[in-house]
């Protein structure tokens, strides 16, 4: 008896298909990371304002629980982020800043996703995660 085989999930190209590998900030996404239960209510809000869609979301299974929304490449830099939040773009910190991203199935500990990119959500949109975070207009 032959099974249908069903079709990979969609995910962008900096996702990997194992394991979780590293990525360059700025190049595929900007990042801006929210630690623990704060990071958790962050993500809820969003959940609730795009109907459980609110694009990729990774978190950290230990310590911290650093919880990262990842953005559009080019857009966490040009705005203001309230203090308990970290970005991660092409300039942090004079540095290069790297994020871990988790494939989408199979063992990715110590990261896992919240909330997965999608065709319709491939990055979270910078104008909520501002609103949610309260930095809207600020």
């Amino acid at each position: 008896m032959n099974e249908e085989i069903p079709p990979s999930p969609w995910a962008p190209d900096w996702v990997p298909d194992s394991g979780f590998q590293l990525r360059l900030a700025g190049v595929h996404f900007d990042a801006v990371r929210i630690q623990g239960q704060l990071g958790e209510e962050v993500a809820k809000s969003l959940c609730r304002l795009t109907g459980h869609g609110p694009g990729p979301i990774v978190y950290e299974l230990t310590g911290y629980r650093w919880m990262y929304f990842l953005l559009p490449p080019h857009t966490a830099r040009v705005r203001t982020w309230p203090a308990y939040t970290q970005r991660y773009t092409s300039r942090t910190r004079n540095a290069s800043a790297y994020v871990g991203v988790p494939a989408l199935s199979g063992t990715t500990w110590p990261l896992a996703w919240r909330s997965v990119p999608t065709r319709g959500a491939p990055y979270v949109d910078p104008d909520l995660l501002e609103k949610v975070t309260g930095t809207e207009n600020a």
